[in-house]
């Protein structure tokens, strides 16, 4: 016998002086079952009786038949002696028969569970420790196959068993207290095996205990509180078994039952064919693109079972709080009730506010709480709480698989109305809970770590590095454990997250460090150290480093007080005099919140955490667990250079090789283009000089970038000066084409004597080019002087063309004076290019002046020096930034501005980083435009020289002009150290890239790759454009200079005539006598006004017609493509679609269902209840089978309904008649003008009654818009 009532069983109540009573088993060795009898009298004294202890012994064969016929199904079942009595309804013959059951029942499942576990089974996926149970011992032993089969089948069959005898339970009426109290001690004895219950059995078991609870709470005033404590203790185990039932296939605890497996993926008779049906919906149950049957079938299973456990889960917590209401109303102040059983933990005490403070609750397995004296209660009451505590054996859930071997603590504090009171405490000082892991949790030994054998000379590794990856969705803590085979030895430990941390004379790139010594072990031999969750978040992985001391480094570190703080730093590489051993795992802290989801924030893991129970300092009151994860044995980062292949580090190999070929690829081009520009430069004498013209003028004509701006007409010209004038003379070069598009064309014209000071110059073409090669567009002309070296400017910047402005092709440019030179929107022209194409260092291999001694060879290669270099920076601070963007909004001197800061290290990082990108390409570039040409001799002076041999170049009566300082330029042969050098950068940049890469891994160099990509497009489309163009314009208005023409710079040198050389051939190697002709030309081809407006007509003509011609493709294109796109994705069966479904629905195939025979409001009806419904989702089959997966088709098996089907009435508005002798109701044609959206009541009156309806019935003679419906409005053919 025992006085403790949890520990007795009911199993028998009656009013009555004499009923039969069926015994359970006695104990499982000795078979004797003590018997207790209470007697209640009306006034509700109680007295006990001790009956003699009796025999049982089970009748194992009724039992095992009984198992037998379930398990195969078995017609006869019913034939059985204990179906026949659960059959009865008696509350006392099937609590008995429940109990004697469920008892031999738990029995098997404990000796199969044994059986498995000594076969190899590992205890922590077969079944969840009950409380208070012993650490199993650890053997390792292989997996005997033959045993799994063994147990899953006597798992199912017993869970088969389970799911067959709960129905007879919970369609038991409740009556009285006894009644709950031994209905519930049936259920807690059928769900205590948590691993053989079914989903059905669950969700049966849940509802009947909370009705219970419920029940409970409506008497709770009624009854005694032995009654209440009763039948409490048994719904809470109640409680705690569904809970562990249904979240253990969700943690991988247990196995998936087969009967559960078979339900979720069978195919009801009543199959739902509605497009909203979960079951059918595949893409709730695929794993991304694997729609494998397996897969939906696995996924189909775990989405049952997490609907129901959320739906348990939210009715085990009205339990609790009616079974703590229950109770609360017995307990007074400094008075508890606490159950402790194997399947759970619950402890409620009535306590005064003032005594909560500093409160120790101590509960099972050394869980326990602490509440701090410092926090903030959210209640009105002065007088007295409750402070209720829970645990259960395994943790929900959730979201988060990390908590499957933790127990769950609910702490919580009650108010008098039974309402959670909320509770706050302070970060400060937070309430401490120790959180206990399930006793059987594997825990493995540790790693050695053969350190010995490394030789670390090779690398020069001053620690011997290891990488863990600790990527989680909520933040988790680490904990290391390390064990050295040399007692007497202390090591330092080191680690960085994310990349690898580096500690040296030099180098202090840590996140943290602490020395192990042998001088702070007791009995323990074991170092410990942990990383809380508070510095995990936002990382991947996490690197560490060991390092044994030496001799002295012990002395001075851990004997020495004072050098506790400091670190022990050297650069000699590591040297190990003894291997140790390595063991590592994570933890965290988390709290349910109210949709079931596991949160952490407020959590912060304690440093009391070891392997078998977890520390969580909290700042608020729920129900929490604690991660636990071991991890595989670390990675030794001393070999990670050795595995740096192609496979692991695709990304950064990727990207310096496909580099590397695009920087060949721009190479080839620039070099083709270089070629190109080459033939462009050179300065031509006109065919038409005379040779005994002596004076000399050098023309230069500009030709603008505008489409169509380069001509083949033929340009004349008439120079005229004050002195005199030239002829009439013709532009021309008979090797290349001139006035091209963009071009600069430079050419040299003698005459007779000096013109004197310019005055204008004539010019014109004899508009011969075909189509829009006639017209030509003239920047300006710069026409220089030869002898004195004065240049003379003619500004115009428009067309000579017939179809564009005025029409004009000859036009006379006076010389433009000073403030015209000056003027903006020709400095602007001017200079805005040639800065863009220019300056832009990568817009210039494409668009690179031709006259430009810095070739697109030249500036490709600085182009790839600025871009290795700007990611080797780049990726060499890339962490830095992280932290320094992390810390900003916490760092006391960062700036402000909106919702942005900026920490003082951003800036700093910002600056280096812009500084060794500027100070590396800037270096280069200068150095490649600096280095002079091989070739001296000028394009002039060589042009002068084939004029005329015997023509000195000297400037003897030219005024002598003051020398300006010359640049400093280095030698020719200094370009091969330019492109040395160049090439030397980009290598050490792509070795240092690469190695930073694998360093980094390949999912970071992703990231960091991205970055890289999107900056470099944002500088080189956006900023360094409007940077160049901004520069421009600000020089042009403060710093402009009118004779600085940098566009022109190899054409003209103001500082040494001729001078102007390049290292190109003089374009022009034919015979020098055909360089000259006669003074006149033999025939100028001029248009008179009436060709000219001829010309005009015929042009705008044809450029009409042009423009006719494209708008009429466009729209034959556009046209072509609408069609092709309309017809061709046309079904060719939609005819006889269309037909199937007007058949089909209007049913003209049945004259009873006829839709267009309908005459009358009952044929509708007839039609709408008997056709449509049935047609509008699909059927059986015609042999009966199911349609499956047909959700959302029609009946036709073949069309598939988008939407749902909303049925509505149309009513028009009734009106009285004009002439109401006959008829005073009158009713017009349906149309939305007249259609009624007026409010009715049922039987379509307007006026009030008294008679009470339902509220579908009165919603169903309510207009509702089709914005409520959410539906479109669409008119039909037929109506009625």
């Amino acid at each position: 016998w025992t006085t403790d009532i949890s520990q007795q069983t009911i199993i028998a109540f009656s009013s009555e002086f004499s009923f039969q009573v069926r015994l359970p088993p006695g104990d499982n060795e000795t078979s004797l079952l003590n018997l207790v009898v209470y007697v209640r009298d009306l006034v509700g004294s109680v007295i006990q009786v001790n009956i003699s202890s009796v025999n049982v012994i089970a009748d194992l064969a009724i039992i095992n038949d009984l198992i037998g016929k379930i398990t195969n199904s078995s017609n006869t079942i019913t034939n059985n002696p204990i179906v026949r009595l659960l059959s009865s309804g008696n509350q006392n013959v099937v609590g008995q028969m429940i109990i004697s059951l469920s008892q031999e029942f738990n029995q098997m499942n404990s000796e199969n569970l044994d059986k498995a576990i000594s076969n190899g089974i590992s205890a922590v996926n077969i079944s969840v420790s009950s409380l208070g149970s012993q650490r199993l011992q650890q053997i390792s032993k292989p997996l005997n196959e033959t045993a799994l089969i063994n147990y899953n089948i006597e798992l199912n069959s017993l869970a088969n068993v389970r799911d067959y005898l709960v129905p007879f339970l919970t369609n038991l009426l409740i009556t009285t207290s006894n009644s709950i109290i031994l209905q519930s001690t049936s259920l807690a004895q059928l769900t205590q095996a948590t691993n053989q219950l079914t989903r059905n059995t669950l969700m049966l078991v849940s509802h009947k205990c909370y009705e219970l609870s419920a029940a409970l709470y409506a008497m709770f005033e009624k009854i005694s509180y032995e009654d209440a404590q009763s039948a409490s203790n048994q719904l809470f185990q109640c409680a705690s078994n569904i809970l562990n039932g249904v979240n253990e296939p969700l943690q991988g605890r247990t196995d998936v039952l087969d009967l559960d497996y078979s339900r979720a993926n069978a195919i009801s008779s009543d199959y739902d064919t509605d497009l909203e049906s979960a079951w059918s919906n595949l893409n709730l149950f695929s794993d991304g693109n694997d729609f494998s049957i397996e897969t939906i079938e696995k996924n189909r299973n775990l989405y049952y079972q997490k609907q129901l456990a959320n739906q348990i889960n939210s009715q085990v917590t009205k339990m609790i709080s009616l079974l703590t209401s229950s109770l609360n109303i017995h307990i007074n102040i400094g008075q508890n009730y606490l159950m402790n059983t194997s399947q759970s933990f619950v402890s409620l005490e009535t306590i005064s506010i003032a005594s909560l403070e500093d409160r120790l609750v101590k509960q099972i397995e050394n869980a326990q709480f602490n509440i701090p004296s410092d926090f903030i209660l959210n209640t009105t009451s002065n007088s007295s709480i409750s402070l209720r505590s829970r645990v259960d054996p395994l943790a929900s859930y959730g979201n988060f698989q990390n908590t499957n071997l933790s127990r769950s603590i609910s702490p919580s504090i009650i108010d008098q109305n039974g309402n959670e009171v909320s509770f706050e405490a302070h970060q400060n000082n937070p309430i401490q809970m120790i959180i206990p892991r399930d006793p059987n949790v594997l825990i493995p030994s540790m790693y050695l770590q053969n350190v010995t054998s490394i030789n670390s000379t090779i690398n020069n590794l001053l620690f011997n590095y290891h990488y863990i990856n600790i990527t989680s969705s909520l933040p988790i803590s680490v904990h290391f454990e390390t064990h050295s085979l040399n007692r007497s030895l202390a090591y330092l430990f080191i680690y960085k997250f994310d990349q690898t941390p580096q500690l040296n004379s030099s180098i202090h790139l840590i996140d943290g460090w602490t020395i192990f010594c042998p001088f702070n072990l007791t009995n323990n031999v074991i170092y410990r150290y942990f990383i809380d969750n508070q510095q995990t978040p936002g990382h991947q992985s996490l690197i560490f480093g060991i390092r044994e001391l030496n001799s002295t480094e012990i002395n001075n570190y851990c004997l020495n007080s004072s050098s506790l703080n400091s670190l022990p730093i050297t650069d000699e590489p590591f040297n190990f005099t003894s291997n140790y051993e390595l063991r590592i795992y994570k933890s965290g802290c988390y709290y349910l919140d109210e949709d079931n989801q596991w949160k952490s924030d407020g959590l912060t893991v304690g440093p009391l955490t070891n392997l078998h129970e977890t520390e969580c300092l909290s700042t608020h009151l729920t129900s929490f667990a604690g991660g636990f994860i071991v991890l595989p044995a670390p990675i030794n980062w001393s070999y990670v250079f050795a595995n740096a292949d192609l496979i692991k580090n695709k990304t950064v190999y990727l990207t310096v090789i496909f580099t590397s070929i695009i920087y060949m690829i721009l190479m080839i081009y620039a070099r083709f283009e270089d070629k190109k520009d080459f033939e462009k430069l050179g300065v031509t004498p006109l065919v038409d000089n005379n040779k005994s013209d002596q004076y000399y003028y050098q023309i230069l004509v500009f030709t603008g970038l505008r489409t169509n701006a380069g001509t083949d007409s033929k340009v004349y010209f008439v120079l005229s000066g004050d002195d005199d004038r030239t002829q009439i003379r013709l532009f021309s070069d008979p090797h290349r084409k001139i006035f091209q598009r963009g071009g600069i064309d430079s050419f040299i014209i003698a005459v007779p004597k000096s013109l004197g000071l310019l005055n204008y110059i004539r010019i014109w073409h004899d508009n011969t080019g075909e189509g829009s090669s006639a017209s030509w567009y003239l920047k300006y002309i710069i026409v220089r002087d030869l002898q004195t070296m004065d240049k003379s400017y003619f500004i115009y910047q428009q067309w000579f063309a017939v179809e564009k402005d005025d029409g004009r092709i000859e036009r006379i440019l006076p010389i433009a004076s000073e403030a015209e030179k000056q003027k903006f929107s020709y400095v602007l022209s001017k200079k805005a290019y040639h800065s863009v194409s220019d300056g832009h260092l990568w817009f210039s291999i494409f668009s690179r002046p031709p006259s430009n001694k810095f070739t697109r060879i030249q500036r490709c290669t600085c182009c790839f020096v600025l871009l290795f270099t700007s990611m080797l920076i780049n990726i060499m601070y890339y962490d830095l930034s992280k932290e320094a963007k992390a810390s900003s909004k916490t760092h006391s001197g960062a700036l402000s501005i909106g919702p942005f800061y900026i920490a003082p290290q951003q800036i700093g990082i910002g600056i280096m980083v812009e500084f060794f990108t500027l100070i590396s390409s800037f270096l280069i570039v200068q150095f490649f435009r600096r280095i002079r040409s091989r070739q001296h001799i000028s394009r002039l002076h060589e042009a002068l020289y084939k004029i005329k041999p015997s023509q000195q170049t000297s400037s003897e009566n030219a005024p002598v002009n003051k020398k300006k300082k010359s640049p400093v330029t280095f030698p020719c042969w200094c370009l091969f150290i330019a492109y040395g050098l160049s090439m030397i950068i980009i290598a050490v940049s792509i070795f240092f890239i690469i190695v930073r890469g694998i360093e980094f891994g390949d999912v970071k160099t992703q990231q960091w790759l991205t970055s890289v990509v999107t900056g470099f497009f944002s500088s080189v489309i956006l900023t360094q454009p409007i940077k160049i163009v901004c520069l421009a314009i600000f020089f042009i208005c403060f710093c402009r200079n009118s004779n600085n023409d940098k566009e022109t710079s190899e054409y003209i040198n103001d500082d040494d005539e001729f001078n102007l050389g390049d290292d190109e051939d003089y374009l022009q190697s034919s015979e020098f006598h055909s360089l000259f002709s006669s003074s006149s030309l033999k025939s100028i081809n001029r248009l008179n006004e009436n060709e000219i407006i001829y010309a005009r007509d015929q042009r705008l003509k044809q450029i009409q017609m042009l423009t006719i011609i494209r708008e009429f493709l466009i729209t034959l294109i556009f046209a072509i493509l609408v069609l092709l796109i309309t017809y061709l994705n046309r079904e060719e069966n939609s005819f006889f679609q269309v037909n199937h479904l007007r058949a089909y629905f209007l049913d003209q195939r049945q004259t009873t269902v006829d839709y267009t025979e309908i005459n009358t409001i009952d044929q509708y009806w007839y039609w709408l209840e008997n056709s449509f419904v049935s047609n509008i989702r699909a059927q059986q089959w015609y042999n009966g089978d199911i349609p499956q997966y047909l959700n959302g088709f029609l009946n036709d098996k073949s069309n598939r309904f988008i939407g749902w089907a909303t049925m509505r009435q149309l009513r028009v508005k009734a009106e009285l008649c004009s002439d109401r002798r006959l008829i005073s109701i009158c009713e017009d044609s349906y149309s939305f003008s007249n259609e009624e959206t007026e409010l009715f009541q049922p039987g379509w009156t307007t006026n009030a009654t008294t008679e009470e309806f339902s509220s579908p019935a009165i919603k169903a003679f309510n207009y509702t818009t089709s914005d409520e419906l959410d539906t479109y409005t669409y008119v039909g053919e037929f109506e009625t």
